[in-house]
C-alpha cells in the first residue's frame, strides 16, 4: 500500500494564509477538481451538507507545487487562534547551503526575509553573527505560526 499525504496548517483565515504560504513556497492554488469554478462548488457537488458549507468561501483553501514535487498543503479553517509555539515548522533554504560564498547565502535570506515581511510575516529574530558563516531568520506567517528561513 502506497501512503500519500499532505500537511494541513489549522487556521483561522485561510483566505489570508493561501497566497502568502503560496509566495513564500512557490505553489499555487490549488484548482478544483472536475471544471468546477470553485471548491465550494465541488464540495456542493459532492454532498456536502449545506450547512457545512457556510464558512466555506470561493477562495482555494490548498496549495500544489506546479511542478509536483512538494506535498499538497490544505489550510484548515478552525475557530480558536494559535496560542503556543508549533511544534513544527518550515526551514525555507533559500541561501544554497556551504557550497554559496557567505556574502551571498546572506544577501539570499535577506531578499527572502523582505520580501516575506511585505507579504505579511513578521521578524522574531535574524541570526547573522560576524564570525560565523550562518544567516538565518526566525518569522510568524500572518497567523503567528514560526517559520525559518535560512
Amino acid at each position: 500500500m502506497d501512503t500519500t499525504w499532505q500537511l494541513t496548517i489549522d487556521c483561522t483565515n485561510p483566505e489570508r494564509l493561501v497566497p502568502f504560504w503560496a509566495g513564500a513556497l512557490g505553489y499555487i492554488p490549488e484548482p478544483p477538481p472536475g471544471g468546477r469554478s470553485t471548491w465550494r462548488e465541488y464540495w456542493a457537488d459532492m454532498g456536502v451538507p449545506e450547512e457545512e458549507l457556510e464558512d466555506m468561501g470561493d477562495t482555494p483553501e490548498s496549495i500544489v507545487d506546479p511542478k509536483g514535487k512538494g506535498p499538497r498543503m490544505w489550510f484548515q479553517h478552525v475557530p480558536e487562534p494559535k496560542t503556543t509555539k508549533n511544534r513544527l515548522h518550515f526551514d525555507l533554504k533559500v541561501g544554497g547551503g556551504r557550497g554559496v560564498p557567505p556574502a551571498a547565502r546572506r544577501e539570499r535570506v535577506t531578499a527572502t526575509v523582505e520580501r516575506l515581511t511585505k507579504a505579511g510575516a513578521t521578524v522574531v529574530r535574524i541570526t547573522d553573527e560576524p564570525d560565523s558563516e550562518h544567516c538565518s531568520a526566525l518569522m510568524r506567517d500572518p497567523e503567528g505560526n514560526e517559520f525559518c528561513v535560512v
